[in-house]
């Protein structure tokens, strides 16, 4: 019963820490667009880092210069974002625009911003 109380109290916080706050001209996205985008995709950061989706929620990051692969399952939610479930036990929702450019951008909970390469 205690860690069911602890779990109900700390969701608020998770929310509300979240940052997601889209700049001016970025567009987001449904949830069939979105799926459509990245489902089967990688997506090249500038730092060589690469986010892969697989067809089946399967998802990995690669790490730049040889760092290591991160494995996970990832969904993609209503609200322009995607949650990542890796199997550390670890979890991350990010949300994805596209700039005035037409450049995918990852925004991460804290509102740190990572564009990708076309």
């Amino acid at each position: 019963m205690i860690r069911c109380t602890v779990a109900f109290i700390l969701v608020p916080a998770v929310v509300f820490a979240q940052q997601w706050v889209p700049r001016e001209g970025d567009e987001l996205f449904d949830q069939t667009s979105l799926e459509l985008r990245l489902r089967g995709a990688t997506i090249t950061f500038f730092d060589d880092g690469q986010s892969r989706f697989f067809e089946d929620g399967r998802y990995t990051y690669t790490y730049a210069n040889d760092g290591g692969t991160g494995y996970g399952y990832f969904t993609v939610m209503q609200d322009s974002t995607i949650c990542i479930e890796f199997v550390t036990g670890f979890s991350r929702c990010d949300l994805y625009v596209t700039d005035d450019q037409g450049r995918l951008i990852v925004i991460t909970a804290s509102g740190d911003r990572f564009p990708t390469r076309p």
